[in-house]
Protein backbone atom coordinates (compact mmCIF):
# COMPACT_ATOMS: atom_id res chain seq x y z
CA UNK A 1 0.00 0.00 0.00
CA UNK A 2 1.46 3.37 -1.01
CA UNK A 3 0.72 6.80 0.47
CA UNK A 4 -2.07 7.57 -1.99
CA UNK A 5 -3.78 4.25 -1.28
CA UNK A 6 -3.49 4.93 2.46
CA UNK A 7 -5.22 8.30 2.08
CA UNK A 8 -7.97 6.69 0.04
CA UNK A 9 -8.57 4.02 2.73
CA UNK A 10 -8.58 6.72 5.40
CA UNK A 11 -11.14 8.77 3.52
CA UNK A 12 -8.81 11.78 3.35
CA UNK A 13 -7.90 11.99 -0.31
CA UNK A 14 -10.80 14.19 -1.49
CA UNK A 15 -10.08 16.81 1.17
CA UNK A 16 -7.48 19.53 0.93
CA UNK A 17 -5.33 20.05 3.98
CA UNK A 18 -6.87 23.45 4.56
CA UNK A 19 -10.34 21.89 4.80
CA UNK A 20 -9.42 20.22 8.04
CA UNK A 21 -9.12 23.61 9.70
CA UNK A 22 -12.91 23.76 9.55
CA UNK A 23 -13.31 20.57 11.57
CA UNK A 24 -13.48 21.65 15.19
CA UNK A 25 -14.26 20.15 18.55
CA UNK A 26 -17.59 21.95 18.69
CA UNK A 27 -15.99 25.06 20.14
CA UNK A 28 -15.49 23.33 23.47
CA UNK A 29 -12.31 23.75 25.50
CA UNK A 30 -12.07 20.15 26.63
CA UNK A 31 -10.73 19.47 30.05
CA UNK A 32 -10.75 15.83 29.04
CA UNK A 33 -8.26 15.24 26.22
CA UNK A 34 -8.56 12.86 23.34
CA UNK A 35 -6.30 9.87 24.03
CA UNK A 36 -4.46 7.94 21.31
CA UNK A 37 -2.39 4.95 22.41
CA UNK A 38 -0.22 3.57 19.60
CA UNK A 39 1.60 0.35 20.38
CA UNK A 40 4.13 -1.37 18.16
CA UNK A 41 4.72 -5.11 18.40
CA UNK A 42 8.27 -6.14 19.38
CA UNK A 43 9.85 -2.70 18.92
CA UNK A 44 12.87 -2.41 21.18
CA UNK A 45 14.43 0.26 23.35
CA UNK A 46 17.29 0.61 20.85
CA UNK A 47 15.22 0.71 17.67
CA UNK A 48 14.15 4.36 17.94
CA UNK A 49 16.75 7.02 17.17
CA UNK A 50 15.83 9.29 20.07
CA UNK A 51 16.66 6.39 22.40
CA UNK A 52 19.64 5.05 20.49
CA UNK A 53 21.54 7.51 18.28
CA UNK A 54 23.37 4.53 16.77
CA UNK A 55 20.14 2.91 15.56
CA UNK A 56 20.32 1.93 11.90
CA UNK A 57 16.64 2.75 11.44
CA UNK A 58 15.32 6.26 10.61
CA UNK A 59 12.46 7.16 12.96
CA UNK A 60 11.84 10.87 12.24
CA UNK A 61 8.22 10.98 13.41
CA UNK A 62 8.83 9.35 16.78
CA UNK A 63 11.92 11.52 17.24
CA UNK A 64 9.83 14.60 16.50
CA UNK A 65 7.23 13.51 19.05
CA UNK A 66 9.97 13.21 21.66
CA UNK A 67 11.18 16.72 20.85
CA UNK A 68 7.62 18.03 21.16
CA UNK A 69 6.78 16.03 24.29
CA UNK A 70 8.27 13.67 26.85
CA UNK A 71 10.47 10.60 26.48
CA UNK A 72 10.43 8.08 29.34
CA UNK A 73 13.68 6.17 29.86
CA UNK A 74 12.40 3.67 32.44
CA UNK A 75 9.06 2.48 31.01
CA UNK A 76 8.14 -1.21 31.10
CA UNK A 77 5.68 -3.62 29.61
CA UNK A 78 4.21 -5.94 32.27
CA UNK A 79 5.27 -8.98 30.25
CA UNK A 80 7.97 -9.85 27.76
CA UNK A 81 5.44 -11.18 25.22
CA UNK A 82 2.25 -10.08 23.46
CA UNK A 83 -0.94 -11.37 25.06
CA UNK A 84 -0.23 -10.70 28.75
CA UNK A 85 0.91 -7.16 28.01
CA UNK A 86 -2.30 -6.44 26.08
CA UNK A 87 -4.39 -7.83 28.90
CA UNK A 88 -2.52 -5.65 31.40
CA UNK A 89 -2.88 -2.48 29.34
CA UNK A 90 -6.62 -2.82 28.80
CA UNK A 91 -7.49 -3.99 32.33
CA UNK A 92 -4.83 -2.39 34.52
CA UNK A 93 -4.23 -5.87 35.93
CA UNK A 94 -1.23 -8.17 35.64
CA UNK A 95 -2.12 -11.08 33.37
CA UNK A 96 -0.51 -13.68 35.63
CA UNK A 97 -3.53 -13.19 37.90
CA UNK A 98 -5.57 -15.00 35.21
CA UNK A 99 -5.27 -18.64 34.11
CA UNK A 100 -2.61 -17.58 31.59
CA UNK A 101 0.56 -18.12 33.63
CA UNK A 102 2.92 -18.33 30.66
CA UNK A 103 2.92 -18.04 26.90
CA UNK A 104 0.29 -16.39 24.73
CA UNK A 105 -3.11 -17.24 23.27
CA UNK A 106 -3.81 -18.16 19.65
CA UNK A 107 -6.23 -16.95 17.04
CA UNK A 108 -8.92 -19.41 18.10
CA UNK A 109 -8.45 -19.32 21.86
CA UNK A 110 -11.53 -18.37 23.84
CA UNK A 111 -11.73 -14.86 25.38
CA UNK A 112 -9.24 -14.05 28.12
CA UNK A 113 -10.84 -10.87 29.49
CA UNK A 114 -13.85 -11.48 31.71
CA UNK A 115 -16.97 -9.69 30.37
CA UNK A 116 -17.61 -7.98 33.72
CA UNK A 117 -14.10 -6.59 34.13
CA UNK A 118 -13.59 -2.84 33.75
CA UNK A 119 -11.38 -1.96 30.81
CA UNK A 120 -9.81 1.34 29.84
CA UNK A 121 -12.39 1.52 27.05
CA UNK A 122 -15.43 0.85 29.26
CA UNK A 123 -14.19 3.34 31.85
CA UNK A 124 -13.70 6.09 29.28
CA UNK A 125 -16.94 5.27 27.46
CA UNK A 126 -18.83 5.59 30.74
CA UNK A 127 -17.38 9.08 31.07
CA UNK A 128 -18.31 10.37 27.65
CA UNK A 129 -15.58 9.12 25.31
CA UNK A 130 -16.09 7.45 21.96
CA UNK A 131 -13.74 4.48 21.79
CA UNK A 132 -12.04 2.40 19.10
CA UNK A 133 -9.82 -0.69 19.10
CA UNK A 134 -7.89 -1.04 15.86
CA UNK A 135 -5.10 -3.50 15.15
CA UNK A 136 -3.84 -6.72 16.66
CA UNK A 137 -6.19 -8.03 19.39
CA UNK A 138 -4.54 -11.27 20.57
CA UNK A 139 -6.75 -11.69 23.65
CA UNK A 140 -8.99 -14.53 22.53
CA UNK A 141 -12.44 -14.48 20.94
CA UNK A 142 -15.71 -16.34 21.28
CA UNK A 143 -15.95 -18.06 17.93
CA UNK A 144 -19.01 -20.20 17.14
CA UNK A 145 -17.97 -23.77 16.32
CA UNK A 146 -19.66 -26.05 13.83
CA UNK A 147 -21.43 -27.93 16.64
CA UNK A 148 -22.91 -24.68 18.01
CA UNK A 149 -20.45 -24.24 20.88
CA UNK A 150 -19.53 -20.58 21.49
CA UNK A 151 -16.19 -19.93 23.13
CA UNK A 152 -16.38 -18.40 26.60
CA UNK A 153 -13.81 -16.87 28.92
CA UNK A 154 -14.91 -19.38 31.59
CA UNK A 155 -13.29 -22.30 29.81
CA UNK A 156 -10.64 -20.50 27.77
CA UNK A 157 -7.89 -22.57 29.33
CA UNK A 158 -9.46 -25.89 28.52
CA UNK A 159 -10.40 -25.35 24.90
CA UNK A 160 -8.65 -24.40 21.68
CA UNK A 161 -5.43 -23.14 23.21
CA UNK A 162 -3.61 -22.12 20.04
CA UNK A 163 -4.08 -21.32 16.38
CA UNK A 164 -1.72 -24.11 15.40
CA UNK A 165 -2.89 -26.89 17.72
CA UNK A 166 -4.79 -30.13 17.19
CA UNK A 167 -4.04 -30.33 13.46
CA UNK A 168 -7.24 -28.46 12.65
CA UNK A 169 -6.06 -24.90 12.24
CA UNK A 170 -5.93 -25.12 8.45
CA UNK A 171 -9.62 -26.02 8.59
CA UNK A 172 -10.47 -22.96 10.66
CA UNK A 173 -10.70 -24.89 13.95
CA UNK A 174 -14.23 -25.88 12.87
CA UNK A 175 -15.40 -22.26 13.14
CA UNK A 176 -18.60 -21.04 11.51
CA UNK A 177 -17.31 -17.72 10.16
CA UNK A 178 -20.81 -16.54 9.24
CA UNK A 179 -21.77 -16.20 12.91
CA UNK A 180 -21.21 -13.19 15.18
CA UNK A 181 -18.07 -13.25 17.31
CA UNK A 182 -18.32 -12.73 21.06
CA UNK A 183 -15.90 -11.49 23.70
CA UNK A 184 -14.12 -9.02 21.45
CA UNK A 185 -13.53 -5.27 21.70
CA UNK A 186 -17.16 -4.20 21.25
CA UNK A 187 -18.18 -6.41 24.18
CA UNK A 188 -15.54 -4.78 26.38
CA UNK A 189 -16.22 -1.06 26.07
CA UNK A 190 -15.13 -0.21 22.54
CA UNK A 191 -17.67 1.48 20.28
CA UNK A 192 -15.81 0.31 17.21
CA UNK A 193 -13.38 -2.47 16.41
CA UNK A 194 -11.31 -3.30 13.35
CA UNK A 195 -8.74 -5.94 14.20
CA UNK A 196 -7.22 -9.36 13.70
CA UNK A 197 -7.75 -12.22 16.13
CA UNK A 198 -4.07 -12.71 16.94
CA UNK A 199 -0.71 -11.92 15.30
CA UNK A 200 -1.77 -10.34 12.04
CA UNK A 201 0.85 -11.92 9.76
CA UNK A 202 1.62 -15.26 11.39
CA UNK A 203 -1.58 -16.45 13.15
CA UNK A 204 -4.78 -17.68 11.55
CA UNK A 205 -7.44 -16.86 10.81
CA UNK A 206 -5.93 -14.35 8.39
CA UNK A 207 -8.78 -11.86 8.12
CA UNK A 208 -9.94 -8.53 9.45
CA UNK A 209 -12.78 -8.44 11.94
CA UNK A 210 -15.03 -5.40 12.04
CA UNK A 211 -16.92 -5.15 15.31
CA UNK A 212 -18.21 -8.75 15.61
CA UNK A 213 -17.99 -10.06 12.02
CA UNK A 214 -15.15 -11.15 9.80
CA UNK A 215 -14.52 -9.00 6.73
CA UNK A 216 -14.96 -11.72 4.16
CA UNK A 217 -14.99 -15.43 4.95
CA UNK A 218 -11.63 -17.19 5.40
CA UNK A 219 -11.91 -20.03 2.94
CA UNK A 220 -8.47 -21.19 1.81
CA UNK A 221 -5.08 -21.96 3.34
CA UNK A 222 -2.61 -19.11 3.62
CA UNK A 223 -0.25 -18.84 0.67
CA UNK A 224 2.91 -16.75 0.46
CA UNK A 225 5.11 -16.26 -2.58
CA UNK A 226 8.24 -18.14 -1.51
CA UNK A 227 10.26 -16.41 -4.22
CA UNK A 228 9.50 -13.05 -2.62
CA UNK A 229 9.55 -14.26 1.00
CA UNK A 230 11.72 -17.42 1.13
CA UNK A 231 12.01 -17.46 4.92
CA UNK A 232 8.32 -16.97 5.74
CA UNK A 233 6.83 -19.73 7.90
CA UNK A 234 3.24 -18.84 8.85
CA UNK A 235 1.31 -20.90 11.33
CA UNK A 236 -1.49 -22.79 9.70
CA UNK A 237 -4.70 -20.94 9.07
CA UNK A 238 -7.28 -19.80 6.55
CA UNK A 239 -7.08 -16.49 4.70
CA UNK A 240 -9.98 -14.28 3.59
CA UNK A 241 -10.14 -12.92 0.04
CA UNK A 242 -8.28 -9.62 -0.29
CA UNK A 243 -6.26 -10.00 2.92
CA UNK A 244 -2.66 -9.04 2.16
CA UNK A 245 -0.07 -9.63 4.85
CA UNK A 246 2.16 -6.71 3.90
CA UNK A 247 -0.68 -4.17 4.08
CA UNK A 248 -2.13 -4.79 7.54
CA UNK A 249 -0.53 -1.87 9.40
CA UNK A 250 -1.24 0.68 6.68
CA UNK A 251 -4.84 -0.57 6.70
CA UNK A 252 -5.07 -0.32 10.50
CA UNK A 253 -3.66 3.21 10.40
CA UNK A 254 -6.14 4.26 7.75
CA UNK A 255 -9.00 2.90 9.85
CA UNK A 256 -7.72 4.76 12.92
CA UNK A 257 -7.53 8.06 11.04
CA UNK A 258 -10.98 7.46 9.61
CA UNK A 259 -12.38 6.83 13.11
CA UNK A 260 -10.84 10.07 14.37
CA UNK A 261 -12.34 11.98 11.43
CA UNK A 262 -15.78 10.50 12.01
CA UNK A 263 -15.58 11.19 15.74
CA UNK A 264 -14.93 14.90 15.33
CA UNK A 265 -17.54 15.31 12.60
CA UNK A 266 -20.32 13.13 14.05
CA UNK A 267 -19.77 13.71 17.78
CA UNK A 268 -17.65 16.86 18.12
CA UNK A 269 -18.71 17.39 21.72
CA UNK A 270 -17.18 14.09 22.85
CA UNK A 271 -13.49 13.25 23.25
CA UNK A 272 -12.23 10.01 21.73
CA UNK A 273 -9.94 7.15 22.74
CA UNK A 274 -8.10 5.19 20.07
CA UNK A 275 -6.14 2.04 20.93
CA UNK A 276 -4.04 1.39 17.81
CA UNK A 277 -2.12 -1.88 18.17
CA UNK A 278 0.17 -2.23 15.18
CA UNK A 279 1.51 -5.58 13.97
CA UNK A 280 5.03 -4.39 13.14
CA UNK A 281 7.85 -5.21 13.61
CA UNK A 282 6.71 -8.67 14.74
CA UNK A 283 8.13 -11.63 12.79
CA UNK A 284 7.87 -12.67 10.02
CA UNK A 285 9.33 -9.54 8.48
CA UNK A 286 7.25 -8.68 5.43
CA UNK A 287 7.65 -4.95 4.75
CA UNK A 288 5.41 -3.42 2.09
CA UNK A 289 7.19 -2.18 -0.99
CA UNK A 290 7.01 1.51 -0.06
CA UNK A 291 9.21 0.99 3.04
CA UNK A 292 11.43 -1.79 1.73
CA UNK A 293 15.10 -0.84 2.09
CA UNK A 294 14.38 2.30 4.13
CA UNK A 295 16.54 1.07 7.01
CA UNK A 296 20.02 -0.40 7.30
CA UNK A 297 18.75 -3.15 9.60
CA UNK A 298 17.13 -5.55 7.14
CA UNK A 299 13.40 -6.30 6.72
CA UNK A 300 12.75 -6.06 10.46
CA UNK A 301 14.29 -2.60 10.48
CA UNK A 302 12.08 -1.64 7.55
CA UNK A 303 9.06 -2.60 9.65
CA UNK A 304 10.22 -0.33 12.47
CA UNK A 305 10.38 2.38 9.81
CA UNK A 306 6.80 1.40 8.92
CA UNK A 307 5.76 1.90 12.56
CA UNK A 308 7.25 5.37 12.38
CA UNK A 309 5.39 6.04 9.13
CA UNK A 310 2.11 5.00 10.76
CA UNK A 311 2.79 7.33 13.69
CA UNK A 312 3.44 10.10 11.18
CA UNK A 313 0.09 9.54 9.46
CA UNK A 314 -1.76 9.88 12.76
CA UNK A 315 0.21 13.00 13.71
CA UNK A 316 -0.47 14.56 10.32
CA UNK A 317 -4.18 13.80 10.61
CA UNK A 318 -4.30 15.48 14.03
CA UNK A 319 -2.61 18.54 12.60
CA UNK A 320 -4.99 18.67 9.63
CA UNK A 321 -7.99 18.41 11.92
CA UNK A 322 -6.64 20.97 14.41
CA UNK A 323 -6.70 18.36 17.20
CA UNK A 324 -3.07 18.18 18.28
CA UNK A 325 -3.50 20.51 21.26
CA UNK A 326 -6.50 18.55 22.51
CA UNK A 327 -4.88 15.13 22.27
CA UNK A 328 -2.63 13.06 24.50
CA UNK A 329 -0.69 10.88 22.07
CA UNK A 330 1.36 7.97 23.43
CA UNK A 331 3.67 5.73 21.37
CA UNK A 332 5.17 2.59 22.89
CA UNK A 333 5.77 -1.14 22.35
CA UNK A 334 4.26 -4.29 23.85
CA UNK A 335 7.63 -5.83 24.79
CA UNK A 336 11.25 -6.00 23.78
CA UNK A 337 12.62 -6.89 20.35
CA UNK A 338 13.90 -9.88 18.45
CA UNK A 339 17.53 -10.00 17.35
CA UNK A 340 18.99 -7.33 15.11
CA UNK A 341 21.17 -7.67 12.01
CA UNK A 342 24.02 -5.74 10.42
CA UNK A 343 25.28 -4.51 13.77
CA UNK A 344 21.94 -2.99 14.79
CA UNK A 345 21.22 -3.35 18.54
CA UNK A 346 17.41 -3.34 18.87
CA UNK A 347 17.55 -3.41 22.68
CA UNK A 348 20.38 -0.88 22.84
CA UNK A 349 22.84 -1.77 25.58
CA UNK A 350 20.25 -3.62 27.64
CA UNK A 351 20.60 -7.32 28.34
CA UNK A 352 18.06 -9.68 26.87
CA UNK A 353 15.42 -9.63 24.17
CA UNK A 354 11.75 -10.40 23.75
CA UNK A 355 10.60 -13.17 26.14
CA UNK A 356 13.12 -12.36 28.93
CA UNK A 357 12.73 -10.66 32.28
CA UNK A 358 16.10 -9.06 31.71
CA UNK A 359 15.61 -5.40 30.84
CA UNK A 360 15.78 -5.89 27.10
CA UNK A 361 12.65 -8.02 27.27
CA UNK A 362 10.37 -5.41 28.79
CA UNK A 363 11.97 -1.95 28.98
CA UNK A 364 10.30 -0.19 26.05
CA UNK A 365 10.18 3.16 24.30
CA UNK A 366 7.43 5.38 25.72
CA UNK A 367 6.88 8.79 24.16
CA UNK A 368 4.02 11.12 25.12
CA UNK A 369 2.96 14.40 23.52
CA UNK A 370 0.24 16.77 24.65
CA UNK A 371 0.99 20.31 23.50
CA UNK A 372 0.49 22.92 26.20
CA UNK A 373 0.35 20.28 28.93
CA UNK A 374 3.46 18.12 28.52
CA UNK A 375 6.59 20.23 28.31
CA UNK A 376 8.37 19.90 24.97
CA UNK A 377 11.73 18.18 24.80
CA UNK A 378 11.56 16.69 28.28
CA UNK A 379 12.82 13.37 29.59
CA UNK A 380 11.54 11.41 32.58
CA UNK A 381 13.40 8.66 34.41
CA UNK A 382 10.32 7.82 36.51
CA UNK A 383 9.72 4.03 36.48
CA UNK A 384 6.32 3.41 34.88
CA UNK A 385 4.46 0.42 33.48
CA UNK A 386 2.02 0.09 30.58
CA UNK A 387 -0.67 -1.16 32.99
CA UNK A 388 -0.73 2.44 34.27
CA UNK A 389 -2.90 3.51 31.35
CA UNK A 390 -6.05 2.57 33.27
CA UNK A 391 -5.52 4.77 36.33
CA UNK A 392 -4.09 7.62 34.26
CA UNK A 393 -7.03 7.58 31.87
CA UNK A 394 -9.39 7.49 34.84
CA UNK A 395 -7.92 10.70 36.23
CA UNK A 396 -8.04 12.37 32.82
CA UNK A 397 -11.74 11.45 32.54
CA UNK A 398 -12.54 12.55 36.09
CA UNK A 399 -13.33 8.98 37.11
CA UNK A 400 -12.68 7.05 40.30
CA UNK A 401 -11.69 3.42 39.95
CA UNK A 402 -13.74 0.92 41.90
CA UNK A 403 -12.18 -1.59 44.25
CA UNK A 404 -11.89 -4.24 41.51
CA UNK A 405 -10.79 -2.00 38.65
CA UNK A 406 -7.16 -1.56 37.65
CA UNK A 407 -5.67 -3.38 40.65
CA UNK A 408 -2.10 -2.93 39.39
CA UNK A 409 -2.46 0.47 37.72
CA UNK A 410 -1.00 3.77 38.96
CA UNK A 411 -1.76 7.30 37.80
CA UNK A 412 1.38 8.60 36.05
CA UNK A 413 -0.09 11.99 35.15
CA UNK A 414 2.18 13.79 37.66
CA UNK A 415 5.21 12.47 35.77
CA UNK A 416 3.70 13.40 32.41
CA UNK A 417 3.11 16.97 33.63
CA UNK A 418 6.56 17.22 35.27
CA UNK A 419 5.08 17.80 38.71
CA UNK A 420 7.49 17.55 41.66
CA UNK A 421 7.40 14.09 43.23
CA UNK A 422 8.25 13.43 46.86
CA UNK A 423 8.52 9.69 46.20
CA UNK A 424 8.23 7.32 43.23
CA UNK A 425 4.76 6.99 41.76
CA UNK A 426 4.89 3.20 41.83
CA UNK A 427 5.83 1.15 44.86
CA UNK A 428 7.30 -1.50 42.55
CA UNK A 429 6.97 -3.03 39.08
CA UNK A 430 6.45 -6.75 38.49
CA UNK A 431 7.74 -8.23 35.24
CA UNK A 432 6.95 -11.63 33.76
CA UNK A 433 8.71 -13.72 31.11
CA UNK A 434 7.22 -15.91 28.39
CA UNK A 435 7.82 -19.00 30.53
CA UNK A 436 6.40 -17.46 33.70
CA UNK A 437 9.57 -16.29 35.48
CA UNK A 438 8.91 -13.35 37.81
CA UNK A 439 11.01 -10.27 38.41
CA UNK A 440 10.24 -7.42 40.77
CA UNK A 441 11.80 -3.97 40.66
CA UNK A 442 11.83 -1.43 43.48
CA UNK A 443 14.04 1.63 43.26
CA UNK A 444 17.39 0.57 41.76
CA UNK A 445 16.97 -3.05 42.86
CA UNK A 446 15.66 -5.81 40.62
CA UNK A 447 15.15 -9.39 41.74
CA UNK A 448 14.71 -12.22 39.22
CA UNK A 449 13.38 -15.45 40.70
CA UNK A 450 15.27 -17.80 38.42
CA UNK A 451 18.73 -19.30 38.75
CA UNK A 452 19.48 -20.13 35.13
CA UNK A 453 18.63 -17.29 32.79
CA UNK A 454 15.64 -15.00 32.44
CA UNK A 455 12.72 -17.20 31.45
CA UNK A 456 13.01 -16.63 27.73
CA UNK A 457 13.52 -18.71 24.63
CA UNK A 458 16.71 -16.96 23.48
CA UNK A 459 19.81 -16.80 25.65
CA UNK A 460 21.92 -13.84 24.54
CA UNK A 461 25.57 -13.47 25.41
CA UNK A 462 26.29 -12.32 28.93
CA UNK A 463 27.54 -13.43 32.30
CA UNK A 464 25.44 -16.36 33.55
CA UNK A 465 24.56 -16.84 37.24
CA UNK A 466 26.86 -19.24 39.00
CA UNK A 467 25.48 -22.78 39.56
CA UNK A 468 23.42 -23.11 42.71
CA UNK A 469 22.40 -19.45 42.89
CA UNK A 470 18.62 -19.46 43.51
CA UNK A 471 18.07 -16.08 41.86
CA UNK A 472 19.50 -12.90 40.44
CA UNK A 473 19.69 -9.46 42.05
CA UNK A 474 20.89 -6.40 40.17
CA UNK A 475 21.37 -2.74 41.03
CA UNK A 476 20.15 -1.14 37.82
CA UNK A 477 21.49 2.28 38.72
CA UNK A 478 25.04 0.95 38.91
CA UNK A 479 24.64 -2.01 36.56
CA UNK A 480 21.97 -1.31 33.90
CA UNK A 481 23.31 -4.16 31.74
CA UNK A 482 22.62 -6.68 34.56
CA UNK A 483 26.06 -8.28 34.57
CA UNK A 484 26.87 -8.28 38.31
CA UNK A 485 24.61 -10.64 40.23
CA UNK A 486 24.43 -9.47 43.88
CA UNK A 487 21.99 -12.12 45.09
CA UNK A 488 24.37 -13.59 47.67
CA UNK A 489 25.62 -10.21 48.87
CA UNK A 490 22.29 -8.63 49.85
CA UNK A 491 20.04 -11.27 51.44
CA UNK A 492 18.00 -8.56 53.19
CA UNK A 493 17.04 -6.98 49.84
CA UNK A 494 16.25 -10.39 48.37
CA UNK A 495 14.00 -11.13 51.33
CA UNK A 496 12.27 -7.75 51.15
CA UNK A 497 11.51 -8.00 47.44
CA UNK A 498 10.44 -11.63 47.71
CA UNK A 499 8.02 -10.75 50.51
CA UNK A 500 6.65 -7.80 48.52
CA UNK A 501 5.98 -9.97 45.49
CA UNK A 502 4.24 -12.57 47.63
CA UNK A 503 2.08 -9.84 49.15
CA UNK A 504 1.08 -8.63 45.69
CA UNK A 505 0.14 -12.15 44.71
CA UNK A 506 -1.93 -12.87 47.82
CA UNK A 507 -3.81 -9.57 48.08
CA UNK A 508 -4.78 -9.52 44.40
CA UNK A 509 -3.50 -6.04 43.72
CA UNK A 510 -0.37 -3.90 43.92
CA UNK A 511 -1.92 -0.43 43.55
CA UNK A 512 -3.95 1.52 46.12
CA UNK A 513 -7.70 0.94 46.12
CA UNK A 514 -9.89 3.60 44.51
CA UNK A 515 -7.67 6.23 42.96
CA UNK A 516 -8.86 9.73 43.81
CA UNK A 517 -11.22 11.23 41.26
CA UNK A 518 -9.39 13.78 39.25
CA UNK A 519 -9.38 15.80 36.09
CA UNK A 520 -7.64 18.78 34.70
CA UNK A 521 -8.03 22.27 36.01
Amino acid sequence: MNRREFLRVAGLLPLAAGAFGKVTSGGADWKRPNIIFIMADDMGYGDVKCYNPDSKIPTPHMDALASEGMRFTDAHSPSAVCTPTRYGILTGRYCWRTWLKSGVVGGYTNPLIEPTRTTVASLLKEHGYTTACIGKWHLGLGWTRANGYVGSWKDAKERFGGSWQDGAAEKGMNVDFTKAIQGGPTDLGFDYGYFTAACSTIDGPFCYIENDRTVGIPDKPIFVDKNKHPDYRPRRGLVAPGYTLEDVDATFTGKAVDFIRRSVTDKPERPFFVYLALSSPHAPWLPPDFVRGKSEAGPRGDLVFLVDWCVGQVVQALEWMKLAGDTLLIVTSDNGPREGVAGHKPAGNLRGLKSHTWEGGHRVPFIARWPGRIAAGTTSDEPVCLVDLMATAGVLAGAKLGAEAGPDSYNILPALLSEPLEKPIREAIVSHSVFGVFAIRQGPWKLILDNQDSGGWVRPAGKRPKPGTPGQLYNLKEDPAEQNNLFDKHPEIVRRLTDLLERYKKQGRSAPVGHVAGGLK
